[in-house]
């Protein structure tokens, strides 16, 4: 048979249904096709700084997607060719270069071929302990722009100044160094960004965007360092202007929540209290979250006098729709703690 009938019957058995066979590692379709497999990004960094590996990445050099597709990857990608694995459902990307043709994140024009090398994809990533390679056997790192050092010296640095195409960057740097807090920032990284923010690049992220990557700064152990790269860069008056407001106590209330394992509802609503936040920018906001922090910005001022009359305190219990969502209630106890 045809070789991609040959590589899809290892990967799936004669019924169809997906299996976990050998050959259907990355290492055994690299070898069988000729493609060349890496694994790339997080999982890397993550296994090389002795952290769970949560997610794993890969980039496919010297592939179509019309080859993909004859395997049995599943293309998913909108923007870009992307592919998940008919087994392990893990995203396989082909390598490419992206060329910034407009403002915003989205303003890329992606060229993704059989020619495109692995170090000209790496060298489109954020932060250079982000752009290093395995090999699909894991028997080679390929790490052209010093990531491993950088992890050594526990230093967050781009990787070349492409970096400041893309306004995004800013918010997954600040992210990382909410993830990392025992890593610094490069100096010229900062000044960078400082400058991406001075030339107004910052203006064109988009609310969903800045949510997704708050969000996810909010979860990390010491949430008040994303908060202030933000603001070092500037970043943080552009985005969320009123948080410049007694921010100190926002960013030590954040980290205190961060400690006790409070979920992002109530990391959101301690960040946001006394906070009118834009209206567009709340409607990307989960319901759970938003919600809650309305009800600490009501309330807050009359939990602690309604500690001991009962009458007061029912008619917080009320007003707060306790009896109905006592989970809601517990988590705005928390915020006032």
């Amino acid at each position: 048979m045809p070789w991609p009938s040959t590589i899809l019957w290892c990967l799936t058995n004669r019924t169809g249904s997906s299996v976990r066979h050998p050959t259907a590692s990355p290492g055994r379709v690299a070898k069988l096709t000729g493609m060349e497999i890496y694994l790339v990004g997080g999982a890397v960094r993550d296994a090389l700084l002795g952290l769970p590996v949560q997610d794993r990445d890969w980039v496919v050099v010297g592939a179509t997607p019309e080859q993909m597709v004859a395997l049995g990857y599943k293309p998913v990608g909108r923007d870009f060719p992307v592919f998940l694995h008919p087994v392990s459902k893990e995203e396989y990307a082909l390598a490419r270069t992206e060329r910034k043709t407009a403002p915003g994140y989205r303003g890329f024009v992606v060229h993704a071929a059989p020619d495109v090398t692995l170090e000209q994809d790496l060298a489109r990533r954020d932060i250079t302990i982000n752009a290093i390679a395995q090999t699909a056997t894991g028997e080679r790192l390929i790490d052209p722009f010093g990531g491993q050092a950088d992890l050594h010296a526990r230093v967050l640095r781009h990787v070349t100044a492409a970096f400041r195409e893309d306004p995004v960057r800013i918010l997954r740097v600040a992210r990382f160094s909410a993830r990392f807090p025992d890593f610094s920032l490069d100096p010229e990284t900062l000044q960078l960004m400082r400058d991406m923010v001075a030339s107004g690049d910052v203006n064109a992220l988009v609310p969903e965007r800045v949510w997704q990557e708050l969000s996810n700064g909010l979860m990390t152990p010491q949430p008040s360092r994303m908060m202030g790269v933000l603001a070092d860069t500037g970043a943080l008056s552009r985005l969320l202007p009123a948080l410049r407001e007694s921010a100190d106590r926002r960013f030590a209330l954040i980290d205190h929540a961060a400690h006790g394992g409070a979920n992002l509802a109530v990391r959101f609503a301690c960040l946001m209290t006394h906070f009118e936040s834009d209206p567009a920018f709340l409607r990307r906001v989960p319901g759970n979250c938003s919600d809650l922090a309305g009800l600490l910005e009501r309330e807050q001022a009359n939990i602690a006098k309604s500690l001991h009359p009962a009458e007061e305190m029912v008619k917080l219990l009320e007003r707060c729709d306790a009896f109905r969502k006592p989970g809601r209630f517990a988590d705005l106890l928390q915020c006032c703690n």
